[in-house]
């Protein structure tokens, strides 16, 4: 059977720099569901993230997500891309990728500074508990928030052609 190749794969990564991208935008009935590439490292470049820091980022991020007083019930899914080089967020709505620059800072500012225990890291909670680095995921948060959401150009909003 012939497929056609997914949009994700028609991104050339080899001129994809850490950013904040719209990866894509589907329709489910009436409602605009926008697909957010949050690219934490340069892919085929640097190192990816180890499973246990991206697990530890998932469940804050996640939590903070679907906490947040704006944006909590647009918030269908956050998760780690399967190469480990960031996340997806798919918010209910027809974003661009500067309409979440502001949620995107304030949640990897509270990663950056998250102290105690990692919600949801108890056996009865999660399938993989001991498998979290709160100092490593910090560590990335800030990196992140500093090298890329703080002043970030337009060239880390859009999709290299």
């Amino acid at each position: 059977m012939e497929m056609e190749k997914i949009t994700s794969f028609t991104v050339d990564h080899i001129r994809l720099v850490p950013g904040l991208y719209v990866s894509r935008k589907d329709r489910a009935g009436d409602a605009v569901i926008t697909t957010f590439d949050i690219r934490m490292t340069s892919p085929n470049d640097e190192p990816v993230m180890n499973t246990a820091e991206v697990h530890t980022i998932e469940h804050l991020g996640a939590t903070f997500l679907r906490n947040h007083q704006e944006y909590k019930d647009r918030v269908l899914y956050f998760g780690p891309m399967g190469c480990r080089t960031g996340f997806y967020l798919l918010l209910t709505g027809d974003y661009s990728s500067s309409d979440i620059v502001p949620l995107m800072k304030e949640m990897f500012a509270f990663i950056a500074t998250y102290e105690g225990e990692v919600p949801g890291a108890q056996a009865k909670d999660c399938g993989n508990y001991l498998d979290m680095n709160l100092p490593m995921a910090r560590f990335l948060a800030k990196k992140y928030l500093q090298n890329v959401l703080e002043d970030i150009q337009v060239n880390q909003l859009n999709y290299p052609e």
